[in-house]
């Protein structure tokens, strides 16, 4: 007789933490796999900017925001040209002011509401986060409250390869760890392994116009959901979904962000010049900045103020402190600090002075905030793939579906495992999207195996 495993196993303690704190807190015995050693400052949560919308929360209503379920997935269809997928879509938005309020409440994250700027595709400030704006902070949150649990073990450096599933569902899994590989009997599986950016054959397969960019996520993101799940007959959609990223500044590899932009900065080639608008959102600006500047390298121009309103991100802070802003006290000095054309800077720079004004430029941009006044800056930056939004089709308690539509009993995924709420490609992508598929995929899963437990 096999000897009595976990109520849950967990593989991926990224947003599968919040799956094994939530189960626990219903009552049941999780086991988290994690397979690298260094997950807490290398896996795609930690190396986040800590982003969750939250539909009508509590700090919504105290600011006074007007938010919906319904507005949440009109945004979504919006921002997808109605290609996410609706089941998944409503489930997340739905869930998702119950779980950052639950993360809040229940396991002690300071969140709150970030109201200085909106992010492309938001029709109302929704994302919330915490101090510093940075991943692995949030991830240690999380890591505090599962080391204080009795109920959750948390095995590294470990990887799940295989699951059984038997008539009834799901029976064992198989770990390889520094010891060998062991079968563990359990009932439930999440699979929060994220996508598989880290594997270049299954990107260039899936995603061939970002295949060339800079890949900025965990290296233990190589497909193994995908691979597992399609071993047991789930169903698979949009594999060609990614977070792409036109802000990883250079040389250090760290997040310039996207704040930098919205608060009227811009992006230029060799020559000086704008490709396109920014504005549209970082995650599908990363493909124009491959196509359209010389070697995939491009500059963000800002000034003092913009600087000033991005010291809110930690990320930023690094970038400043790895020394990747360049000042100059002119146009002229500072293209020739960063080696671009000085008429095609002078240009643009004019340009984004009209659109202050409100104006549109040539590109569509509206969205200018106050004109750059010197000091001028600029941070040389590359395109980057941050993760792949696609991969096992759910419903909306998280359950790994066949193509038939039937869910496979036990077994579930989340975050860049599942099918994300991206769409195609990399415009569906708004910010927040990857944590709260992340999350609410994992708090979900929690609800419905605690729910259908066996006895």
């Amino acid at each position: 007789m096999e000897a009595e495993g976990p109520d849950l196993v967990v593989a991926g303690a990224g947003g599968g933490l919040v799956a094994a704190l939530r189960a626990a807190e219903l009552g049941l015995s999780v086991l988290v796999v994690e397979r690298n050693e260094h997950f807490a400052a290398g896996n795609n949560t930690s190396m986040s900017t800590a982003m969750i919308p939250g539909v009508g929360s509590r700090w919504q209503r105290e600011e006074g925001i007007e938010d919906s379920v319904d507005t949440f997935v009109g945004d979504v269809q919006a921002k997808t040209r109605g290609e996410a997928d609706p089941v998944v879509t409503r489930a997340l938005a739905e869930v998702s002011a119950p779980l950052v309020e639950w993360m809040a409440d229940s396991l002690r994250v300071p969140l709150t509401l970030v109201t200085d700027f909106h992010y492309p595709g938001h029709s109302v400030q929704r994302c919330h986060s915490i101090e510093g704006r940075a991943g692995r902070a949030l991830l240690q949150h999380l890591l505090r409250r599962v080391r204080e649990s009795e109920l959750i073990d948390l095995l590294v450096p470990a990887r799940l390869t295989d699951v059984a599933v038997g008539p009834d569902g799901v029976e064992a899994v198989t770990i390889e760890g520094p010891g060998g590989s062991e079968r563990i009997p359990t009932r439930a599986v999440v699979l929060a392994t994220n996508g598989f950016g880290a594997d270049a054959g299954l990107v260039g397969r899936h995603i061939p116009e970002i295949s060339e960019a800079i890949y900025h996520g965990s290296e233990g993101s190589t497909g193994d959901a995908l691979r597992i799940g399609e071993r047991l007959g789930a169903a698979t959609g949009f594999l060609d979904a990614y977070q792409g990223h036109a802000a990883l500044a250079m040389p250090a590899a760290t997040l310039a962000g996207w704040a930098t932009v919205m608060h009227g900065g811009f992006l230029v080639d060799r020559t000086g010049c704008r490709f396109g608008d920014e504005t549209t959102g970082y995650s599908e600006y990363a493909a124009q900045v491959l196509e359209n500047a010389q070697d995939g390298e491009a500059w963000i121009v800002l000034d003092e103020r913009i600087h000033e309103a991005c010291l809110e991100f930690q990320d930023y802070r690094d970038v400043v402190s790895s020394g990747g802003v360049r000042w100059a006290s002119t146009v002229d000095e500072l293209a020739d600090a960063i080696g671009v054309d000085r008429r095609g800077l002078g240009e643009t720079v004019e340009q984004a002075r009209a659109g202050g004004d409100g104006a549109e430029d040539p590109f569509g941009r509206r969205t200018w905030s106050t004109p750059l006044t010197p000091p001028f800056g600029a941070v040389f930056v590359k395109p980057a793939l941050f993760h792949t939004q696609g991969g096992l089709r759910v419903d909306a308690q998280a359950r790994v579906t066949r193509a038939d539509g039937t869910s496979i009993p036990g077994l579930y995924a989340a975050g860049g495992a599942a099918v994300g709420i991206s769409g195609h490609g990399a415009g569906g992508y708004l910010a927040g999207n990857g944590l709260l598929s992340a999350f609410g995929l994992s708090y979900l899963a929690a609800n419905d195996a605690a729910a259908t437990r066996h006895p």
